[in-house]
């Protein structure tokens, strides 16, 4: 086969993955990396623990709330004006950030816009473009994102922990700053590119839309005949959106509590890391399994399984007594870490279609931060109060075994929401 011919048969939708994966990575990357920053700055700035915690929740809660602006913007201006635009904010707060000395200056810079640049260029804004330029692989495109949420946290979160070491938190906040831009700006310009296809990643024994049933769904989802604010008070909008509250309520519990719980509970510091990184390391891989999975087998069975085995491996954390069983129970952890949020999406494009999963996805992505503050608070005054972590972790299975039942009850692969059926869905 000559070069030429293997050129065209390369997909330029998976430029626009890789992208969108890199992009995720320094965003998550920041937003799940704020440990090693945190001692650092209250030192040079004075602040006490409880207000720059204080400070880091709320901006998680921006992180949120700014996700369905993003996802408005996207529909209305366009991914690669909400990029570049979110690319300027993160930039801006970074340099405004190391130059505060105030908390009210240091919450506006690093909690309020600095949350809110990161949102607008976070997965909600890369999701819709996704979905047009992927229809028969839109589980595995989508998945991607998530590899790349977890290479953030595997990957960035130790570079930051050196370079703070050799730089100070001031520089590094500055030379991430930089490697964001250069790296954001030729992406979204060069790469990113609004208009998908007209039969996007199908193959052409596929792209005859009066003899495929499978492409006709596709048609069909990828206009419907909802209004925003139809879709905003439909069930499975609300049953996606109690998934990923379930899901921000344990991932930022494990992320603020799990490390503290395993010393607790009669494990060193190195043993209780490594078991915590050991989620994130083999979510990098499982995802790129799951991905090619939930193009196969029907979504919502892979994501309600997602959630029941997250909800046993936070019983199975608290229970865990020696090195082995920790780590056994975070192997199989981390094969489910990173599913959820992306089966969301596009479990969203395939009901809503492409051009309000944006917005929707982004609105129900607020469920997912407001769990994550709920547990992060409730994991330190649970333990306080009563003196076990069974509260917050048991209570995080408790949501997990829920939200997979619940997600057992979603629409069928391949259905698309129409208007009139909006009151019984």
């Amino acid at each position: 086969m000559s070069n030429a011919s293997s050129a065209r048969q390369w997909y330029f939708g998976w430029n626009i993955v890789a992208a969108a994966a890199t992009l995720t990575l320094l965003t998550v990357g920041l937003r799940m990396g704020i440990g090693p920053f945190f001692l650092p700055m209250i030192e040079s700035l004075g602040f006490s623990r409880s207000l720059l915690s204080g400070i880091i929740a709320i901006g998680m809660l921006f992180y949120g709330l700014a996700m369905p602006l993003a996802g408005y913007l996207v529909a209305r201006i366009g991914t690669r004006s909400v990029l570049l635009l979110g690319t300027i904010i993160v930039v801006a707060s970074a340099i405004w950030t190391v130059n505060a000395h105030t908390p009210l200056s240091f919450f506006m810079a690093f909690g309020i816009f600095l949350s809110i640049g990161l949102a607008f260029v976070s997965p909600v804004a890369l999701t819709p473009i996704l979905s047009r330029w992927f229809v028969r692989q839109r589980g595995m495109a989508l998945f991607f994102l998530s590899t790349g949420s977890m290479a953030g946290i595997a990957v960035v979160t130790p570079l930051f922990t050196w370079s703070i070491g050799m730089f100070g938190w001031q520089s590094t906040l500055m030379g991430y700053a930089a490697v964001f831009a250069l790296i954001a700006i030729p992406t979204t310009v060069f790469v990113v590119r609004e208009n998908a296809p007209e039969n996007a990643d199908l193959p052409p024994s596929r792209q005859s839309g009066a003899t495929s049933g499978a492409s006709s769904a596709t048609s069909r989802a990828a206009a419907p005949s909802l209004k925003l604010r139809e879709a905003l008070v439909t069930r499975p909008f609300w049953k996606i959106t109690l998934g990923l509250f379930a899901c921000g309520y344990s991932m930022n519990l494990l992320g603020t509590h799990g490390v503290p719980m395993l010393i607790d509970h009669g494990f060193d510091a190195t043993t209780s890391s490594l078991g915590i990184g050991l989620i994130g390391l083999v979510a990098i891989f499982s995802t790129l399994i799951l991905g090619r999975i939930s193009d196969i087998l029907p979504r919502k069975h892979i994501l309600s399984t997602i959630y029941f085995v997250r909800g046993l491996g936070f019983l199975g954390l608290l229970i865990a007594g020696t090195q082995w069983q920790l780590y056994t129970v975070a192997a199989v952890g981390g094969i489910v870490w990173a599913g959820s949020v992306a089966l969301s999406s596009a479990i969203l494009a395939d009901v809503y279609g492409v051009k309000l999963v944006g917005v929707l996805y982004g609105t129900s992505y607020v469920g997912h931060q407001v769990g994550g503050m709920i547990s992060s608070w409730l994991g330190g005054w649970g333990y306080e109060t009563f003196g076990t972590h069974w509260l917050a972790f048991g209570s995080a299975a408790f949501f997990l075994f829920v939200a997979g039942g619940v997600a057992l009850i979603l629409p069928r692969q391949g259905y698309c929401l129409p208007a009139r059926q909006a009151a019984i869905a």
